[in-house]
């Protein structure tokens, strides 16, 4: 009984998981003008406490990190929360400083399968914690379905898009990880929460 009733409260998490990452990608997909509102939406959904928006606020002016890609792509990292689920969201934002239109690279999916069955995704990202010797992968749903921004194909010039991505928490005593992604350059970000 008890293993059901496990699988039960995995399910609900995962499902609320889910739309807390719908509400994100929605959130990235609107216009400009309300964009500053957008990442204090994304944080309720992720079950943050009040104080942690004006935190990512913020950090939002300074970014964790820069990322450098292929034609003029460039990601922002704005936060990495930790939550009471065991999940670390990462939230920012994706630029196109190039003066063309860049195509979205496929790479950024990943290599795996079920996760390149679901269109272009943030899915190949990943978090490294070098002490402990883990990889920690973007998490999926029950369907595989990748727990990451979702459905972009290309970014005009000057463009951006909120983006966010979930990876399972490392230790609690990990409070810095490398951030990779693929076709971009990495970087260490700091885990707050």
């Amino acid at each position: 009984m008890s293993i059901r009733f496990t699988a039960k409260a995995r399910r609900g998490m995962v499902a609320l998981t889910c739309a807390a990452g719908l509400a994100v990608g929605v959130a990235g997909c609107g216009g400009s003008g309300g964009d500053d509102k957008k990442p204090d939406s994304s944080a309720s959904a992720s079950r943050t406490g009040g104080s942690d928006p004006s935190a990512q606020e913020g950090q939002s002016d300074e970014p964790l990190a820069e990322l450098k890609g292929s034609d003029g792509l460039l990601l922002q990292v704005a936060s990495a929360q930790r939550d009471a689920g065991g999940f670390v969201t990462v939230n920012g934002t994706l630029k196109n400083d190039g003066a063309q239109t860049a195509v979205i690279p496929s790479a950024l999916s990943g290599n795996e399968t079920e996760i390149i069955r679901n269109g272009r995704s943030l899915g190949g990202a990943t978090l490294v914690d070098p002490q402990g010797k883990k990889r920690y992968y973007v998490l999926r749903d029950t369907e595989g379905r990748p727990l990451t921004t979702t459905g972009f194909s290309t970014l005009k010039s000057g463009a951006t898009l909120a983006v966010f991505m979930q990876f399972p928490a490392p230790p609690t005593s990990v409070t810095e990880v490398d951030f990779q992604l693929p076709t971009f350059t990495s970087a260490s970000i700091k885990i707050s929460g």
